[in-house]
């Protein structure tokens, strides 16, 4: 009796729907508290990227007013748990009355109203957002073996997506880190060994005559001198503690990648600032990090979106805030970073997340922005 029940009309067209954006439009289920026969589905990589199935009987205008009242109520938590302004959302009803008229609130709230695969084909809302639904939806199976092979394919995208998360935030050794962490310690301990320490600190920090001079390498070997014990301890726990987890998220090369140019960007924007100011120290590198997990954390915000907000983002204001407070701290550097390494992040794409549009316009706007930066540190100020 139990299995009847389940493969009725009602249930298996619910069921096609499941599997259609699930396996083919890569939503995930939303768990909610307190919310009954009804299921939520979000996509933050679609244009809709929040898709409700509706099970229950809405039989009056009164009920489905409280469900459009319910439905904002949840989106509103939704959009600050995911850090979204606006989103796109599709209500599916299967069991509405016919009385109930529907109408879209606005452009980001749609609702439909199917009671078989042929309201489907009918539907110019879903003929818009999703125009292969209908085609996907037509399956060789029935009853029984149509549940099975449903189900089936539903467990295997969902065990498969789990691995991939599992893939990309499970700790691997941060080998690239601690190299970085031992050169940073090592031009600073040698020179003070030998007693050269000022005279190293003079030829290798970021001086902007200097480099416009043609002395180029200085743009690089800036971000590994430290002006004192503590600027290089603060520095390179900083990186410990940041460029550990990045390290671990985005793998080595393209987390090498990012910290090299982070550095680089951090030093024209310094250059363009500073004037005849020597700067020193990993800070613009370690802010485009910072950068780098924001850009990161967006794309992985149902997960970080709360760390995004109470952690990464006070960090960050707090860190400028005290550059613009007290002298002698470099937040030209730390700003460019910071940009830079959002931007080249962009460029090199997060797995699994990055479209392949995203990628090119991060390197397009990678490039506008470290040749716009060179520009004003070459060009501009000199």
């Amino acid at each position: 009796m139990e299995q009847e029940m389940m493969l009725d009309d009602k249930n298996v067209l619910a069921m096609k729907l499941l599997h259609y954006f699930i396996t083919e439009k890569n939503y995930n289920p939303i768990i909610l508290q307190g919310v009954e026969n009804e299921i939520w589905l979000e996509n933050l990589n679609e244009d809709c990227k929040v898709v409700r199935i509706v099970s229950s009987y809405i039989h009056n205008k009164e009920q489905f007013d409280f469900d459009r009242f319910k439905t904002k109520k949840i989106l509103g938590k939704i959009k600050k748990k995911t850090l979204s302004l606006n989103m796109n959302v599709l209500s599916i009803f299967l069991d509405l009355g016919e009385n109930v008229e529907l109408s879209e609130d606005n452009s980001h709230l749609m609702y439909v109203n199917i009671t078989n695969e042929t309201d489907v084909e009918k539907s110019d809302i879903l003929s818009r957002v999703f125009p292969d639904l209908d085609k996907k939806m037509k399956y060789d199976e029935k009853g029984e073996e149509l549940f099975m092979k449903i189900t089936k394919d539903i467990n295997r995208h969902n065990q498969e997506d789990a691995r991939q998360v599992e893939k990309v935030f499970k700790m691997k050794f941060p080998m690239i880190t601690y190299t970085l962490i031992a050169i940073n310690i090592l031009f600073y301990v040698i020179p003070v060994i030998f007693g050269e320490y000022n005279y190293v600190i003079n030829i290798l920090c970021t001086h902007g005559p200097s480099i416009r001079a043609g002395q180029y390498y200085r743009l690089f070997t800036g971000m590994f001198v430290h002006g004192g014990l503590m600027h290089l301890a603060l520095n390179c726990y900083s990186l410990y503690v940041i460029g550990t987890q990045m390290e671990s998220f985005l793998g080595k090369i393209k987390y090498l990648i990012i910290y090299i140019v982070s550095g680089l960007a951090g030093a024209l924007l310094s250059m363009t600032f500073s004037g005849n100011v020597a700067s020193v120290g990993a800070s613009g590198a370690i802010f485009g990090l910072l950068g780098s997990m924001l850009y990161f954390g967006y794309h992985y915000r149902v997960y970080l979106g709360n760390v995004i907000k109470s952690q990464i983002l006070p960090l960050i204001l707090v860190n400028l805030s005290i550059g613009f407070m007290f002298q002698g701290i470099d937040n030209a550097a730390h700003i460019g970073g910071l940009i830079g390494g959002s931007l080249i992040t962009m460029a090199l794409g997060i797995d699994n997340k990055s479209t392949a549009f995203e990628r090119v316009n991060g390197w397009i706007i990678t490039t506008i922005y470290i040749v716009f930066v060179g520009y004003m540190a070459f060009v501009y100020t000199a």
